[in-house]
């Protein structure tokens, strides 16, 4: 469909079809709903200038000064509205605080109000309903609106664990006792978030008390008994969960099956069980999106860092996809809603990925043979996690390497082809490999690291399994996922030892690059990056010695 003369191209809207996608008809004539995103008052300040003071010489802004300073324009929500009404778009809610106003019509209306053409795609894996080229907006609102999402509801993101393959089919390969005793030799003994915990030497005597997790989650769900059931077989006091609440958000939806591989809930409870048994002091609030879409992925992250009444001060995000699977506009717009959360102190964690330096599973049809990073994961305003394996004896860590179980199959990292190198990562010695394509020294992935690999993976409760009863378990679980919820709860008492919360934290962790702060890991690859004496692109600065740490930021 081509745009109005009064209509200008909205910058960094572009969609591309996927290589895998085909068209195989209109899109169905149903009303769904689209997420407009409006400019701020004013422009944030540089969070960079806050971040290079010390956690208690920070000043945070409150959500409601946030709100007020730097939450939309009611004018700028009246021309969205005018336009709305101009294009017979219903207007579901607006949100001058998190800058959003969201319209629902049908594929016509949205045709004729967007400039684009709609239309049903199917890939081998989903049918969605998308588009390609750009979105067109009126000339009063080129300079108002930021974003729009929701046209196209292909997935984006997905979640980012592991179950070990060999002991996964040995799981599902009967029930006889002759079975039984086969799966319990191939299943590795995995650890429980507190034994890691312990080997990473978390600060003792603090639990996280004062400090609420927020922990995104893009489907799947909890049982609250079976939390209850978890944690006392880990002797671990159970913590406050709740699930979250708000406009056009999802719901705490458990499944039955946790093997099954639609179903997240193994995702979800990974995350509030590491997050949980390390800090069982602190409060956690789960935010479930409807679907892993651009429009959902972004509106949760809105709803949290916004969330004035739950107010976490930590945020884990286990879930992400290739940087460049997204739209410009979509990356903008996060990585805008996480400079917002450094202004109010909040720190987020994102699990760098699974699937190697490719970021793309081996038979994904879409890869296109090259390095790539994760995103959220690679935004400069996110503290990235990456994965290692361990070997332990004698509650110690006697070998530490990068998490690679083979192509395509291992934590994520490498050099971003979307956002500058930061100033904080100028000294940590980042370069573009000989990888194809090669490329300027950006953003580096990841920061930090954790235990990650399902060898040594951790153990979870989900869906009525649990390891180690090899008659009716699951496998240890092990993915970058659990690095965030791990480097969450450890934050979560930092904040409590330091007083005061660290909020953007990565300046303050690559001042520490190469002390006791950190184990070194400089054994492994990820398939086009090798470990390295101080920073590199599979375990960032390597992984947490927690009690080092707290009392180096103490010294900071």
């Amino acid at each position: 469909m081509s745009a109005s003369p009064k209509q200008v191209r909205l910058e960094g809207s572009t969609k591309q079809k996927p290589k895998s996608a085909e068209v195989v008809g209109e899109a169905p004539a149903e009303e769904f709903s689209v997420t407009v995103m409006v400019r701020r008052k004013k422009p944030l300040p540089s969070p960079e200038a806050a971040a290079q003071l010390k956690p208690e010489q920070r000043q945070y802004l409150s959500r409601e000064q946030q709100a007020d300073e730097y939450g939309a324009d009611p004018a700028d929500i009246a021309l969205v509205v005018q336009f709305a009404k101009d294009n017979t778009l219903r207007v579901v809610r607006s949100d001058p605080a998190q800058r959003q106003v969201v319209l629902s019509g049908t594929p016509a209306t949205f045709n004729r109000a967007f400039g684009v053409d709609l239309k049903t795609y199917k890939t081998p894996t989903h049918t969605y309903r998308g588009r390609e080229g750009d979105i067109y907006l009126p000339e009063n609102l080129c300079d108002v609106v930021t974003s729009v999402t929701g046209l196209d509801n292909r997935p984006f993101a997905r979640p980012h664990f592991r179950v070990h393959r060999g002991a996964a089919k040995a799981v599902n390969a009967g029930r006889d006792a002759a079975a039984t005793s086969a799966r319990a030799s191939q299943i590795p003994p995995g650890f429980s978030p507190s034994q890691i915990a312990a080997l990473y030497n978390f600060p003792a005597g603090l639990t996280g008390a004062g400090q609420t997790i927020a922990i995104l989650e893009l489907g799947g769900g909890f049982r609250p008994q079976e939390l209850a059931t978890y944690f006392k077989s880990i002797g671990v006091a159970a913590p406050n969960v709740t699930a979250a609440t708000f406009p056009g958000g999802g719901t705490n939806h458990p499944g039955t099956n946790a093997l099954d591989p639609a179903n997240p809930d193994v995702e979800v409870m990974l995350d509030i069980q590491v997050a949980g048994a390390v800090a069982p002091g602190a409060k956690i609030v789960v935010y479930f999106a409807p679907d892993a879409t651009d429009q959902s992925f972004l509106g949760v992250m809105n709803a949290i860092v916004h969330d004035a009444v739950n107010r976490p001060s930590i945020v884990s995000i286990s879930w992400g996809g290739p940087e460049d699977e997204g739209t410009d506009q979509f990356r903008n717009e996060f990585d805008g809603i996480l400079q917002s959360a450094a202004q109010m102190g909040i720190t987020v964690c994102a699990a760098a990925g699974d699937n190697g330096s490719a970021d793309f599973g081996a038979n994904d049809a879409n890869w296109d043979g090259h390095a790539h990073v994760d995103f959220p994961a690679s935004s400069p305003h996110i503290l990235a996690c990456g994965g290692t394996q361990i070997t332990a004896s004698n509650k110690s860590i006697t070998n530490e390497v990068v998490w690679h179980d083979g192509p395509n199959d291992g934590t994520g990292g490498g050099v971003s082809r979307k956002f500058p190198l930061p100033d904080y990562q100028k000294s940590a010695g980042i370069s573009q490999p000989a990888v194809d394509p090669a490329g300027p020294a950006q953003r580096g992935v990841p920061d930090v690291a954790g235990n990650a690999a399902p060898a040594s993976g951790y153990k979870v409760l989900c869906d009525g399994q649990s390891f180690p009863d090899p008659a009716q378990g699951i496998p240890p679980v092990g993915g970058t996922s659990a690095v965030a919820p791990l480097w969450a709860g450890l934050l979560a008492l930092l904040n409590q030892g330091l007083g005061k919360p660290v909020g953007a934290v990565n300046v303050q962790l690559y001042n520490l690059a190469g002390t006791s702060a950190f184990n070194d890991i400089v054994t492994g690859n990820n398939g086009d990056y090798q470990a390295k004496k101080g920073w590199d692109a599979c375990t960032g600065l390597g992984s947490p010695n927690g009690t080092n740490l707290l009392q180096a930021l103490k010294a900071l």
